[in-house]
């Protein structure tokens, strides 16, 4: 059970009124969420629905020679619940936790129970999936026609907008993973950006050093992500 004192920091749940939160608090905990801890398998059953708050989680695929590639990212501006408004109850990909940090989990039970008895989440989850839908096609789009720099800049930025500090807690390995390309092809972006002073690197993580010097990296996809999802605008606003 969430603690009535714990302020909320999942947008979603920021949106919310008052009162309608309040119905919802005895069904919601909060959990921490480990480095590359799978909070999900593909095809396993749809039993929880995770709020990040500053865990970053990654909807991702993986095909039959191992080869995994990252169809949408999940901050503290909404929900892995998407499938479950849609009606599914066996996940179609694995939701893998990219950066470290804490969540809000609330069972499906309770989650089909808030969309049939709380008016304003059921809007707010809409409106949700609708932007959803939007991040991966446009992130579809954009690993298909923009360059391995500019995908990397893309996602450090988003990653970055989701997260409290410059410093994301990511390895190489795990990017690489994410933007569909090898170790070694990963570790040479990330050594142009470092000799160029957008960032710094270290071990199992990166600092941004110039957040606007990569936002000229980047392609268009990011600065339309960034509007779609709400990052641009106050916390309390930002599902609608």
């Amino acid at each position: 059970m969430l603690d009535q004192l714990h302020r909320p920091r999942n947008r979603l749940f920021l949106a919310l009124p008052p009162a309608q939160l309040q119905r919802l608090r005895p069904a919601l905990d909060t959990i921490e969420c480990a480095r590359d801890q799978v909070l999900i398998y593909a095809d396993d059953a749809l039993d929880q629905i995770y709020f990040p708050e500053s865990a970053v989680v990654s909807l991702s695929t993986i095909f039959t020679d191992g080869t995994t590639v990252d169809m949408a990212t999940i901050g503290r501006e909404g929900c892995t619940g998407v499938q479950a408004v849609l009606g599914a109850r066996i996940s179609s990909v694995r939701l893998l936790t990219q950066i470290p940090g804490t969540a809000m989990r609330l069972s499906r039970r309770a989650f089909a129970w808030a969309m049939n008895s709380l008016p304003d989440f059921k809007a707010l989850m809409y409106d949700y999936s609708q932007a959803f839908l939007d991040q991966a096609l446009v992130s579809g789009a954009c690993n298909a026609a923009h360059q391995l720099d500019q995908r990397l800049a893309r996602w450090l930025l988003t990653t970055r907008d989701r997260s409290d500090s410059d410093t994301l807690s990511v390895t190489q390995t795990l990017l690489a993973e994410m933007l569909g390309v090898q170790r070694p092809t990963m570790t040479n972006a990330l050594g142009g950006f470092e000799r160029a002073g957008l960032i710094a690197g270290a071990r199992r993580q990166v600092t941004i050093l110039d957040r606007a010097g990569l936002a000229r990296e980047s392609c268009e996809c990011y600065h339309r992500l960034r509007e779609r999802l709400g990052f641009d605008l106050p916390e309390s606003a930002a599902a609608g």
